[in-house]
């Protein structure tokens, strides 16, 4: 009865009956753990159970599913962010929703559901409804660990940038004190990935930016004169219908009435092209790029999350290294490989773009390369320069004083009086999808 793993058993024996799978880990050696950095015993089960602070961000499909995987694993400190409503399509696959719930914030609900459910853990689930960027880094910091389970990646590229700014390199080398954990895991379909990212000790989520596929638009024309599919009926509802029946108007995305009114729309311009397959749920789809969701791989993936969360906490088994990925279209597969930094990343590497173009350039056609950038895909970039603004998005009335330059050369503008700019000077790009700053040299092909 003299052992470790005996005592820690006799600690509070309500709590182990409780969490006896868990501490049953984390109260023996194991050969797999980093023997100078796990320690066994009560200490390292009272940090779990005790201090470690967990942000959620995303209540969705699999934000619901590791929210309940956190308060089954030991964590009692968890807060969750999301800013969406529960939508009655939501409820096949987003578990902690019922059909009374439709209409209320996801992240109320899902923080109640699991305090009513796991409440005898110990575990406390605080809400947030509101956007990531509505918080400083104030309200990041208090965090030693962030799990995000976001769909969509402007979200995803913001919150990975404010984690980086967050680490102290002052002394040249980042501090270890002021960096947190990011866990940051996605699915599509049969298909998911889950990843660690420690800000500028791994590589970043910017850094696989070139991986993720373009966003499907579609050409304007199209939806417009010779529409052939039902997607392009609801983006015609979207973009051309809904600015002439309420100008002035911004579409809500969660909004039911909204939603309804686009679909009927969609649906009768569908009737009259000939064209079936317009449904409210496409509609939500189209709308919303709702990427299709399995609760399965939700399951999978959030457990996947959940794991490295307990590892990176308490030490108890190596790190996720760096990238993992599932596949199941065709079986139960997964692939794990380290995502390695990228030397020009926006966030964690140099934040600087060297661009040789054609002095026949114009600057629109330069912020187009910008924006269609695989490793940068900025929104509306705007560019600076020791000599003052060369472009900006906003606001409106300044972006006017200078959108005389957009069908101007390069060559042009750098031969103005003053010049705009400089061939070889650090011009500097701000984009409003990060926090960051990308420094941009410009050179002419030579002739």
């Amino acid at each position: 009865m003299g052992d470790k793993s005996a005592d820690v058993q006799m600690e509070d024996q309500e709590r182990s009956a409780k969490h006896g799978h868990i501490h049953r880990v984390l109260s023996r050696k194991s050969p797999f753990a980093d023997p100078d950095a796990f320690d066994p015993g009560q200490e390292t089960i009272s940090y779990l159970h005790d201090v470690a602070k967990v942000l959620v961000i995303g209540a969705g499909g699999l934000g619901c599913e590791i929210l309940k995987d956190l308060a089954l694993s030991g964590f009692t400190d968890i807060h969750i962010i999301d800013m969406d409503t529960i939508d009655v399509t939501n409820l096949n696959r987003q578990f902690l929703f019922r059909q009374a719930d439709v209409g209320k914030p996801k992240a109320e609900v899902a923080a109640a559901v699991v305090n009513r459910r796991c409440g005898h853990l110990g575990v406390k689930v605080v809400h947030h409804v509101a956007k990531i960027q509505d918080y400083d880094e104030t309200f990041y910091r208090k965090f030693n660990l962030i799990i995000a389970g976001l769909d969509n990646i402007a979200a995803r590229r913001w919150m990975n940038a404010t984690l980086h700014d967050m680490v102290d390199r002052s002394s040249g080398d980042p501090d270890p004190g002021t960096i947190i954990p990011l866990l940051d895991g996605g699915t599509e379909g049969f298909k998911g990935q889950a990843r660690v990212v420690l800000p500028f000790m791994t590589s970043c989520f910017d850094c696989s930016l070139d991986a993720f596929p373009p966003q499907v638009n579609f050409p304007l024309c199209t939806i417009a004169e010779t529409p052939r599919l039902p997607e392009h009926c609801i983006e015609y509802a979207m973009v051309v219908l809904w600015d002439k029946q309420f100008p002035g108007k911004k579409l809500d995305k969660d909004s039911p009435s909204d939603m309804k009114w686009l679909f009927e729309q969609a649906k009768e311009r569908a009737d009259a092209f000939g064209i079936q397959g317009v449904t409210y749920q496409l509609t939500m789809g189209v709308v919303k790029r709702i990427i299709p969701a399995i609760a399965s791989t939700n399951a999978l993936v959030s457990a996947a999350l959940v794991a490295e969360a307990v590892k990176i906490s308490t030490y108890c088994g190596p790190v996720l290294n760096n990238y993992m990925m599932y596949m199941g279209q065709t079986g139960v597969y997964t692939h794990t490989f380290e995502y390695e930094k990228k030397s020009d990343c926006m966030v964690c590497g140099g934040a600087r773009l060297l661009l040789t173009v054609s002095s026949a350039t114009t600057l629109q056609e330069l912020l187009d390369k910008l924006a269609t950038h695989p490793s940068y895909q900025l929104t509306r970039p705007s560019i600076s320069g020791p000599g003052g603004i060369i472009f900006i998005q906003n606001p409106k009335p300044i972006r006017q004083q200078h959108e005389y330059k957009l069908p101007m050369t390069l060559k042009d503008l750098a031969a103005s009086d003053p010049p705009a700019f400089s061939t070889g000077e650090e011009l500097i790009v701000t984009d409003p999808a990060l926090p960051t700053k990308l420094t941009l040299i410009v050179h002419f092909e030579s002739s």
